[in-house]
């Protein structure tokens, strides 16, 4: 990974509910500039939950929640305030270019408001990190090596009601 500090506007989010699957989905509405991979990156928690990161020409441009991990509420449960506005990076390795897709299995862990309206993913055990933003609503916990560690989804809207 690769972390820079944005000096452009953060950009939006586009929040989509799949009712049928109960999929979430985090898309960030800029066209993807750099160079780097394309594809996803797959984090798959022990309980056999799911995140997809999506990456376009080297940055993440979304991120899906296929399948859910438990989810601890809280009554409050506030985003850090001390995020740096940043891009991240997702170099392609000159020794595997045309690798499309990466898959890593680690211990997967969610927290959230009673609402559900901040959501936060935490990838393995609990390390030392910063916060990054990458989008109005949409953070990342990014550990002394430069790897993500988390996920913060803000503002995420109610699962819709299916009549």
């Amino acid at each position: 990974m690769r972390i820079a500090v944005r000096d452009t506007p953060l950009p939006a989010v586009e929040y989509r509910w799949d009712t049928d699957t109960d999929i979430l989905t985090a898309t960030v509405r800029a066209a993807a500039k750099g160079e780097g991979m394309s594809g996803s990156v797959e984090v798959q928690g022990s309980d056999g939950s799911w995140l997809i990161f999506d990456v376009q020409a080297g940055q993440i441009a979304g991120v899906e929640v296929a399948v859910w991990p438990n989810v601890r509420k809280h009554a409050v449960y506030a985003a850090p305030a001390d995020a740096s506005p940043s891009v991240v990076s997702v170099p392609a390795r000159r020794s595997q270019p045309g690798i499309a897709s990466v898959a890593v299995e680690t211990h997967l862990t969610a927290d959230a408001d009673t609402q559900e309206r901040t959501i936060h993913f935490r990838f393995g055990g609990a390390r030392a990190h910063r916060v990054a933003q990458l989008a109005q609503d949409l953070m990342f916990d990014i550990d002394e090596s430069d790897r993500i560690a988390g996920v913060w989804l803000l503002n995420v809207p109610p699962f819709p009601v299916v009549p």
